[in-house]
This record gives structure tokens, sequence and C-alpha cells, in this order.
């Protein structure tokens, strides 16, 4: 069911003054750093801004005030930026994960130090910043599924290595015995079965505008369904599908392929992937 990309309200129209939401540069304005700086306080898990059709960021009036409590925190006590999050996070201004959720870098820790590995090999070897790995080793910030893909494949694993959830297949999972993964705030897996499993089942959550980042792809066969919300995907370069409840979708997992929620209410996709190599 191919589709057309759908302008969204910050490409189509202009929204209401109160509920206006501002670009990058005039949130770095208005707060008085670089729009780099800006883009690293994202990283560390600030703010999370909302993203055009086109990948430009959008920020609400709720991540003005918070920038501006991280930066007097800055100047005012001297803190780092991981810190200040650190701080935020005590106070509730930042989210934390949820109930249960497992912190990907403590697993990511445990395999670079028993490899006698630094931080600057780790980097080079995935492209990604020492400051990132740091953070994220800590528990201090969260990172997409592109790119926890590239360092769980570094490491010679996968993301469902990253549930912890080794053992035999219990046959019956409730709802509160689910394990819980958090990439970024908005999105959450919950891994359905576990063991000595064929299929690695996955309940997908995903806030309006959160997504996979990157394009990724790994063996075996995917399949998804969505149960509720919008759900968007790209396939390789040629391939774009927009879903609604009750839609479903059948691709090779060597397909590079990236996701995202277009709508304004949060999607829950059931995601079967198999062989277990997500």
């Amino acid at each position: 069911m191919a589709v057309s990309s759908r302008k969204n309200l910050s490409e189509g129209f202009a929204p209401r003054a109160e509920k206006r939401l501002l670009r990058i540069s005039e949130v770095a304005r208005r707060v008085g750093i670089s729009s780099s700086a800006l883009r690293a306080w994202e990283a560390l898990g600030l703010v999370t801004p909302q993203r055009t059709q086109s990948r430009y960021r959008l920020y609400g009036e709720s991540d003005v005030r918070l920038l501006q409590r991280a930066i007097f925190l800055r100047k005012a006590r001297g803190l780092n930026p991981p810190a200040i999050v650190h701080v935020l996070k005590r106070q509730g201004a930042v989210s934390l994960p949820a109930e249960g959720a497992l912190v990907p870098g403590q697993r990511f820790r445990r395999l670079r130090a028993k490899r006698g590995l630094s931080l600057a090999q780790v980097a080079k070897a995935t492209g990604v910043s020492v400051g990132f790995l740091s953070a994220l080793e800590r528990g201090q910030m969260r990172s997409s599924v592109e790119t926890l893909r590239r360092i769980a494949r570094f490491y010679g694993t996968n993301i469902l290595s990253l549930f912890e959830a080794a053992g035999d297949n219990p046959r019956l999972v409730r709802p509160a015995e689910r394990r819980i993964l958090e990439t970024t705030p908005d999105v959450r897996m919950e891994l359905l079965a576990w063991g000595n499993t064929a299929m690695e089942p996955h309940l997908f959550r995903v806030k309006p505008g959160g997504g996979s980042g990157e394009s990724y792809s790994h063996e075996g066969e995917e399949f998804l369904h969505v149960l509720r919300g919008e759900f968007e995907i790209w396939l390789d370069k040629s391939e774009h599908y927009r879903l609604k409840p009750g839609d479903s979708l059948y691709f090779e997992s060597s397909t590079p392929h990236r996701w995202k929620n277009p709508g304004r209410k949060e999607a829950w996709v059931l995601w079967v992937n198999t062989p277990p190599t997500f």
C-alpha cells in the first residue's frame, strides 16, 4: 500500500500561535547557545524535538524552558552536561525509562570491559563519539535503534541480547512479565517471548515523531501488524508505506529499512523477526 508523503502541520500550514513550534535556530537564539550545542543536549536525552517529514527539528516552549534550566545549572553550579541531565532527571524534569526498562549502555559497558577495550577503540570502530558512548554506558542517555544495532554488531551480538532475556522460553508471558527496552524516550520495545525460539516477537510502542533513526538491515525476515495509531516505513530507497490499524507488512530484513510514527497518537505495532537476529 505505497503512499505519497503527507505534509505535517509544520510544513503545510502554521499552527495556532500559542502552540507554534520553533526551529533549531530559533531555540538556539532564545537560549543563547549554538545549534550544535543544542543537538548535543538532544543526544544526552535532555530534549526530544519533533521531526518534520524533511527531518527538521521542531521544539515547543516546554523544551525551551528545560534548556534554560540546564543553562542555569551550568552557569550557577558549574555542572557538565551529563551531570545536569542527571540532576534534572532526579527533579522529574526529564523523563526516566519506564519501570522495568533496561539500560542498553550497562550491557555495552560489560562487553567492552570483558574485551579489554577502551572507549576510544569502540568509538573509532563504530563511528560513535567517545562522549556519546561514555554517557550511554553510564545510563545518562539513550540511543536510536540504528545506533544500538551498530554498536551491538561491533560486539558480535544484537539488540535481543540487550533485553537480557536468557533462559528457557516461559511459554506464557503476562504483560507485567515482559522484558522492556527503551531506546529513546519515544520508542519502547516489549519482548513477548524469549528463549529457544525461532521467532522474536515484540510489541513496539512508538510515540508521535519517534522512529528508528537512520536505515539499518540484518539477516532474516520480518512481519509487522499495526494495532493502533499510524506507522510509516521505508524499504531501501524505492518503497514507502504508511500503515494504519489492521495493516500488515512482510519484508526481508536484509533490505535497509527505517521507520517512524507520523501520527498524533502513540502507535502500537506487533513486530516479529525470524530468526532472532534483530
